[in-house]
Formats: C-alpha cells, sequence, structure tokens
C-alpha cells in the first residue's frame, strides 16, 4: 500500500470524526434535495421553466453544492492542520506535505462522488427525476466542476490563518456563487444578465453543464471553458501563495 493510499484511508477516517463537517459535506445536500421535493408545486410542471419540474432542476444545483461543501471542508482542515502545525511535522517525516494534498484531494472527491450518487438515487426513485442520458458528459462535467470548486477551497486554505478562518471565507465566498448556481432561483428563471453572469461562475457553469448532459447534450464549450479557467486560475494562486508553515 502506497504512502498516498494509507494518508488517504488516514484522513477519511480523521474526516468522519467531526460530525459537522460530515453533516454538511455528506448528509446535508440530500437532505435539501428531500425537503424540497416534499412540496408538491416543486413536483409539478412550471410554464415559467418551459414545462419542467421544478425538482429535476435542482438536482445538478444541489449536486453542485455537495461540492461546495466539501471546498469548505477541505479549506477548513488545510487549514486547521497549518494552524496546529501539522504539515510543519509532516516535512521532517518521509511523507511529504504534497502527498498530504493528494490525500485530502481523494477523499473530497471520493466521498463527494458518494454524495453525488445518493442525490441522484432519492430524486430518481423518490421523485421520479430522470439519470443522466450522457453519462460521458455527466462524468466528464462533474470532475471539471469538481476540479474548479476544490481549486477554490485550496485558494481559502492558502490565504486563511486558521481554520475558523478558512471556513468563514470560503462560506461568504460560497454563498453568492450558490446564488448564481441556482439554489435561489433556477438558471430557467433567471433574467439574461443573471444568466450571464452564472455563466462566468464555476457552479453556475457546473449546474448548466449537468443540466445539459442529463438531458442528453454535451455541455457547452464555454460552460467547460469556464470551469477550467477557475481551475487554472484560483489552483495557481492556490499553488503560488500557499504556505504550509
Amino acid at each position: 500500500m502506497s504512502a498516498l493510499t494509507r494518508l488517504t484511508a488516514t484522513e477519511t477516517r480523521l474526516f468522519f470524526r467531526e460530525p459537522m463537517l460530515v453533516f454538511f459535506a455528506l448528509a446535508f445536500p440530500p437532505i435539501v434535495l428531500v425537503v424540497l421535493g416534499s412540496i408538491p408545486a416543486m413536483r409539478e410542471p412550471n410554464a415559467s421553466f418551459g414545462g419542467m419540474r421544478v425538482i429535476s432542476l435542482y438536482v445538478p444545483i444541489i449536486v453542485v453544492m455537495g461540492l461546495a461543501m466539501f471546498a469548505n471542508s477541505l479549506s477548513q482542515l488545510f487549514a486547521t492542520y497549518r494552524e496546529k502545525g501539522v504539515l510543519r511535522r509532516m516535512r521532517t517525516t518521509p511523507v511529504r506535505p504534497g502527498v498530504m494534498l493528494g490525500a485530502q484531494l481523494l477523499m473530497s472527491t471520493g466521498l463527494s462522488v458518494v454524495t453525488m450518487l445518493v442525490v441522484l438515487a432519492i430524486g430518481r426513485l423518490a421523485f421520479d427525476v430522470g439519470l443522466p442520458r450522457q453519462l460521458p458528459a455527466y462524468l466528464v462535467s462533474y470532475v471539471l466542476a469538481a476540479l474548479a470548486v476544490f481549486a477554490i477551497g485550496l485558494l481559502v486554505a492558502a490565504i486563511a490563518p486558521t481554520g475558523k478562518s478558512a471556513g468563514a471565507t470560503a462560506s461568504l465566498l460560497f454563498l453568492p456563487l450558490m446564488v448564481f448556481s441556482g439554489l435561489w432561483m433556477p438558471r430557467a428563471g433567471m433574467n439574461d444578465v443573471l444568466r450571464r453572469i452564472s455563466d462566468f461562475t464555476p457552479l453556475g457553469a457546473g449546474v448548466q453543464s449537468l443540466q445539459d448532459a442529463t438531458a442528453g447534450h454535451w455541455p457547452q464549450p464555454l460552460h467547460m471553458a469556464v470551469m477550467l479557467g477557475w481551475t487554472i486560475v484560483a489552483g495557481g494562486l492556490a499553488a503560488r501563495y500557499f504556505r504550509w508553515e
């Protein structure tokens, strides 16, 4: 077993010892979907959204929200490790700090996939929401969205001095991004200006790409380029300013 595999397993066990992080990253998105789906009007076709049921529009929004939750926890964990000197002490061991970064990313990605599958299952079994018709496109969109969101989380971890400040900063940052993803108003109900702004946010582009894949289409090049651009910019800044001690 490689050092990366062992450390990923260790970090996963440590993650499950943090009940608040576990709740908001793993349980909160499915709970939100269940609550929304329990509203009768959400399950009825809506003329304002082209005859689509609102709950169908919210499934990809909830999936992307799950990614944002994991990015928030990622930033808190890394900032806390730096604050407590964990990363500094790791420099004296054979395990390089970069392995810690890889382990955290693997853990967050793997667990976020679990959340995504649970959300899709609840949507299908409880509310008859269709599964993605274009599975390869859905997976590509999900990976691009995850990379963009996790890059932002690492950028927050790079500049936040403490775990608490990282959590607060990430929450303040992801709140407006969630607004433009359609959490309060699905993209189909936004006016042209808001939808255009949403197109250039990582969560908005991610939601639309997942919606396109669910409908059986490949994501629009604009949205894929936006997610890739956020990954490069935020990831580059995180690498530039990240402090291991």
